[in-house]
Parts: structure tokens; C-alpha cells; sequence
């Protein structure tokens, strides 16, 4: 009897090493598991980095082109302000004087200036900041439509990032 005691407290002590050995399998194969699923969401993240710092990259190459493209514009516009305020250029407008007839009633049998019409000099300041405004509108459109384009409708392109 202290035999069958002796093998059954064996089998006992067997049968707990085994379910203790199997929890500890299971064990370990849920920690690979999630060591996995965090490897594979971390190479997710990274990658999504990667293409944010693509994005930006873009992003900062299309605005640095297009606010050099207003500096520009600008600078060109107070170049022709100085230009006309110096006399140096005038602004002209394109138009037209009716004719008038010899046998009117007018008061002026001719046109007393015939020269090129020219904006007035209170008009000036006006037309200038309309230009001034017309490039920032302009730089400002082209700038969304390039966002757009190259943000919002493809994905970014693997391999060397604009600089």
C-alpha cells in the first residue's frame, strides 16, 4: 500500500509539474504575441513618422516657394511704386476719349492733352495696394492648390525627401 502512496504522490507531483510547465508555456507564447503585435505596431508608427516627415518636408518646400514668390512680387511691386513716385515710370491705362466733333457744343473744339492716358495720383496708392493684394491672393491659391495636389490627392514618394 505505501508503494501505491509512494506512485500516486509521484503522479501527483508529475501531474503539477506538467500543468505548471504547460502555464508556462502558455505564458511565454502570449508574450511573443504581444511582443509581436507591439514590433509590428511600433514598424506602423515609424513608417507613419516617416511619411508625416515626408509631408512636412513637402509642405515647408512648397510654402518657402511660394512666400519667396510673394517677397518677390512684392519687392517688384514697391520697385514700381518707388519708379512712378520718382517720375521715372508712369502708369499708364488703356483707354479711349471719345471724339469730339468740330461743330459741337462742348466748349472744346479738340483734346488739349493728347498724351497717353496715365492713372491719377491719388488712384496711385489704391492700384498699388490692389497689386499688393492681387500677389498675396495669388501666392495664397497656388499654395492650396499645391497642398491639395501634393498632400491631399497622392502619396507621398519613397526615397530622398525634398530639401
Amino acid at each position: 500500500m505505501r508503494g501505491l502512496i509512494a506512485l500516486l504522490a509521484v503522479a501527483l507531483v508529475a501531474g503539477a509539474a506538467w500543468l505548471e510547465f504547460e502555464h508556462v508555456l502558455e505564458q511565454r507564447d502570449n508574450a511573443r504575441l504581444e511582443r509581436d503585435t507591439a514590433q509590428t505596431e511600433a514598424a506602423g508608427l515609424r513608417e507613419a513618422a516617416h511619411i508625416t516627415g515626408q509631408r512636412l518636408a513637402i509642405a515647408a518646400a512648397n510654402d518657402a516657394q511660394h512666400f519667396q514668390e510673394l517677397t518677390d512680387a512684392l519687392k517688384r511691386n514697391q520697385d514700381l511704386r518707388l519708379a512712378v513716385d520718382d517720375r521715372n515710370q508712369r502708369l499708364r491705362i488703356k483707354a479711349s476719349c471719345p471724339a469730339v466733333r468740330a461743330g459741337s457744343d462742348t466748349g472744346a473744339a479738340g483734346v488739349a492733352d493728347a498724351s497717353t492716358a496715365e492713372l491719377a495720383a491719388d488712384a496711385r496708392p489704391d492700384y498699388f495696394t490692389l497689386r499688393d493684394q492681387l500677389a498675396l491672393s495669388r501666392q495664397m491659391i497656388l499654395g492650396l492648390q499645391d497642398h491639395v495636389r501634393t498632400l491631399c490627392t497622392t502619396p507621398p514618394t519613397t526615397g530622398a525627401i525634398p530639401q
